[in-house]
């Protein structure tokens, strides 16, 4: 017979093992979206390259930090020179099924603004690589505080740089946002790196067409509403509004009042195991040490990022902060490059896979045009020319 000692001393550590289990699990926000990635509200059909055409828009969301790590001011300025020297010569001859060449978005910070980082990259955009987005780290801010932010920084970017655009049926400027530090209406559980529980309603009114803060996990600020692009709306007295939403679906109109979120794949990548046993969290982060590669696109496409009725659309949001040391020599390097060949090899093989190089602002735009029912844009031009203003 078991002494009662050894049965209470075995119970308690199990006790322990079981505590500290869910304080690491809930560290990592991963008691907010495990359960949705469990038994999701809504399956999507993988994707059978072999048996129908499918169409992937990837866009690079870049939370695009020139003064990351805190370097001189002329160090910044010589990753952004970087950027605009090798980022043609790298790219250029890439293409999509389209014809275009990778896309990519800088979501510019307005905390680190200043002119001479931002003219080069302009340049670079205005010759066809990419564009420009909105980017915020603040903390203990006001609601009045968070729009005079926004509302200058929106129309620096537009009328001294000629960056942004005119939303062609409102003609008001507008901008695609990444919140810094994921922490997107106040939903950090410590309350810090914002101070703002209601930014939905000023997003909307400084002109935000969408937001791409999510995924955020490993972090707190993650929603339980994951793989997903739907609308949130403000709820008075609630942090954290976004956390749940409408989902986008073909044949229906935008909720009045609500922003549309773009998330990014989020799930676990079971070929990458950590300690050879727990596996890791794929969340579409692009780093040095976990770069992209077709094993990881397969990870992305059957997260299902879809709106609801378009099955054959999917949307790859991936982000990065381009700046950060060894991030930038793998984006503007031979791992990035052998991705992007990897990616016409696949379509050579797979005709079925037809991939399109999109930035955030065209990437909204289409999913507006998959709720209408309709067809893809000509991409003879730029999408976003198509669909949308500069002027």
């Amino acid at each position: 017979m078991i002494p009662v000692t050894a049965v209470v001393f075995v119970l308690s550590l199990l006790g322990l093992i079981v505590s500290f289990c869910w304080r690491v699990v809930k560290s990592r926000g991963m008691d907010l979206w495990v359960p949705a990635y469990i038994s999701p509200k809504s399956e999507v059909p993988p994707v059978v390259l072999d048996r129908k055409q499918t169409d992937v828009f990837i866009a690079i969301c870049d939370h695009y930090e020139p003064e990351w790590g805190n370097p001189t001011r002329a160090d910044a300025l010589a990753r952004v020179l970087r950027w605009t020297e090798e980022y043609p010569r790298r790219f250029e001859s890439f293409r999509d099924v389209d014809g275009r060449p990778p896309q990519h978005t800088f979501f510019f910070p307005q905390d680190q603004y200043r002119p001479e980082y931002i003219d080069p990259l302009a340049d670079l955009c205005r010759a066809g690589f990419g564009e420009f987005d909105i980017h915020l780290h603040h903390h203990d801010d006001t609601p009045e505080g968070l729009e005079e932010k926004l509302s200058i920084f929106r129309d620096v970017l537009y009328h001294r740089h000629g960056m942004l655009r005119r939303d062609p049926i409102t003609n008001e400027i507008v901008y695609g946002f990444i919140h810094g530090n994921w922490a997107l209406n106040n939903s950090r559980r410590d309350g810090c790196w914002c101070g703002v529980d209601h930014e939905i309603p000023i997003l909307l009114k400084t002109g935000c067409y969408a937001d791409f803060t999510l995924p955020s996990a490993p972090s707190d600020t993650q929603t339980t509403t994951i793989n997903s692009i739907y609308y949130a709306k403000d709820i008075p007295g609630r942090r954290k509004s976004h956390d749940t939403g409408v989902r986008a679906r073909v044949g229906q109109e935008v909720p009045e009042n609500s922003l549309l979120m773009i998330q990014g794949p989020l799930g676990f990548d079971w070929t990458r195991k950590k300690f050879g046993l727990l596996p890791r969290i794929e969340n579409a982060d692009l780093t040095a040490k976990h770069p992209p590669s077709i094993r990881r696109l397969h990870l992305w496409l059957n997260a299902g990022v879809t709106v609801q009725g378009r099955p054959d659309w999917r949307f790859v949001k991936l982000h990065t902060h381009g700046c950060k040391t060894g991030n930038i020599d793998m984006l503007l390097g031979e791992r990035m490059q052998l991705f992007h060949q990897e990616l016409a090899e696949l379509h050579a093989l797979q005709p079925n896979f037809r991939f399109h190089y999109v930035t955030a602002w065209e990437m909204a735009q289409l999913a507006h045009r998959a709720e209408r029912d309709e067809g893809l844009p000509s991409f003879a031009r730029s999408a976003g020319e198509l669909i949308g203003s500069r002027s």
